[in-house]
């Protein structure tokens, strides 16, 4: 009996502590998994493998300007044109406290071509985060800001934006500043630098400030720009119009009020400095100004409703074609506002004939877009929508309606799978008589575009150690 009673004081304290483990277990949660996620706290980094796969077609009739014909290529003039793309991104990820780091690679080619290795670095950077919200990033990154009206990836180009910068800045409390620095040359040049034409941006030298404030317990946010970029102009090795830079300044803001059933977004941003014409050749004082104003209401949680109007200004004097040839216009300002690098086919319509493809001549009559889409999710995993836009110069043309035209947007969306996506669109553009002369367009002027691009975005490899 002895040897019995001294185990109770064992089997009190074993009981105690069964009962106290499990009490600190959750439920369905077993020892050997415990283990492991304490294990996995314990390791800092985080490593990714993704793989972004893009194929994109389009079929086009219509509304080409007859400069983007080259009689020397072999192509079909029959008037409708079409094409298929590939563009793979192998996308490497880093991670731990202080640090990151993304690396990615991209290979962009038309189905068919004769050469098939277009690799280029998209992205290649590394971030360090200081305390209190301060970081510092360089490399080539794809920088986007505010809803991309000025900067941003303009991913529907396939081949994106990136630039090679370095930004530093701070992050918290509901603030967020950045300060992006950017010199580019086409070589290493030991004495002096290189002119710099046809590099990854057209910006020889760029200093940007950007400022973001989100109000606390309000939804009401606002944005502030500073953008001063010095472009190349003159020729190289020549003494009569040398190589120069001229800086062009552009500065404005951006707000955003998101309540539940109502979204309203507006814009305003000046363009001063001097802008480069011409082949690089000459360059002009600039004085341009755009506006926008969008308001999204939603009746019921799966539709949306959106009026929006943009304004970009544009010259006093454009030149038009009549019987088939220019008239000389001296300029002393440059008025046509430039949307610079932000993502040009969200705003202008998706066939976007007034900022992608510039007109011939150098300047431009400016535009006026006021539109009215609808867009929903009538079911899980689809999503659809139809955009009207009415378009019109923002200068006087002589003898000529401000009219452009009317588009007509068309898009659709399904989700197959978290990693399966396909996005289709159609787009009808009526022109007018003055897109025709503007354009120079021997036919009626109208167009037609259809496309489609099936994304396949899989993780292949992800670990933490």
């Amino acid at each position: 009996m002895k040897h019995h009673f001294c185990l109770v004081p064992v089997l009190l304290a074993s009981m105690f502590f069964i009962v106290h483990a499990r009490a600190q277990t959750p439920a369905g949660v077993n020892a050997k998994d415990m283990a492991s996620k304490k294990s996995d706290s314990l390791k800092v980094n985080n490593f990714n493998l993704d793989l972004n796969f893009l194929t994109h077609g389009e079929i086009c009739a219509g509304g080409l300007p007859k400069d983007t014909v080259n009689d020397d290529l072999e192509v079909d003039k029959s008037g409708t044109s079409a094409f298929l793309l590939g563009r793979v991104r192998l996308i490497l990820g880093y991670q731990r406290k202080w640090l990151e780091a993304k690396l990615v690679t991209q290979n962009l080619a038309i189905w068919g071509m004769r050469s098939n290795m277009t690799m280029n670095l998209y992205e290649g950077w590394i971030k360090a985060k200081a305390p209190f919200g301060l970081f510092g990033q360089v490399g080539r990154i794809a920088l986007s800001y505010d809803d991309e009206r000025i900067i941003g990836a303009n991913d529907f180009a396939t081949a994106s934006l990136s630039h090679d910068v370095l930004r530093i800045g701070y992050e918290g409390h509901g603030h967020q500043a950045h300060i992006i620095l950017a010199y580019n040359q086409n070589g290493e040049n030991v004495y002096g630098g290189s002119y710099y034409v046809g590099g990854a941006q057209a910006y020889k030298s760029m200093q940007t400030i950007w400022y973001h404030y989100d109000i606390p317990k309000f939804p009401l946010g606002f944005s502030l720009l500073f953008m001063n970029m010095g472009l190349q102009a003159g020729q190289a090795n020549t003494p009569n119009n040398p190589a120069r830079v001229e800086y062009q300044q552009i500065f404005g803001g951006y707000i955003k009020s998101p309540y539940k059933y109502l979204n309203v977004e507006a814009s305003y941003y000046k363009q001063r400095g001097k802008t480069i014409v011409g082949d690089n050749l000459m360059s002009f004082p600039i004085d341009a100004w755009m506006a926008s104003a969008k308001v999204t209401g939603y009746p019921i949680e799966q539709l949306g409703i959106t009026l929006g109007y943009d304004y970009l200004s544009g010259d006093d004097y454009v030149p038009v074609l009549y019987g088939g040839k220019f008239g000389m216009i001296l300029h002393s300002v440059y008025k046509g506002f430039t949307p610079l690098y932000g993502s040009r086919t969200k705003f202008y319509g998706i066939l976007d004939y007034f900022y992608e493809s510039a007109y011939s001549h150098g300047f431009t009559p400016g535009l006026q877009n006021a539109y009215i889409g609808v867009s929903g999710q009538p079911f899980a995993n689809f999503t659809c929508g139809l955009t009207y836009h009415y378009l019109a110069v923002a200068t006087q043309l002589a003898d000529l309606s401000s009219t452009l035209g009317h588009s007509l947007d068309v898009q659709a969306g399904y989700a197959f799978t978290k990693d399966i996506s396909l996005k289709v669109s159609y787009t009808f553009m009526l022109g007018t008589e003055t897109m025709r002369r503007l354009k120079d367009r021997s036919d009626s002027g109208n167009g037609h575009w259809a496309w489609f691009s099936l994304v396949v975005s899989p993780t292949l490899f992800k670990t933490k150690f």
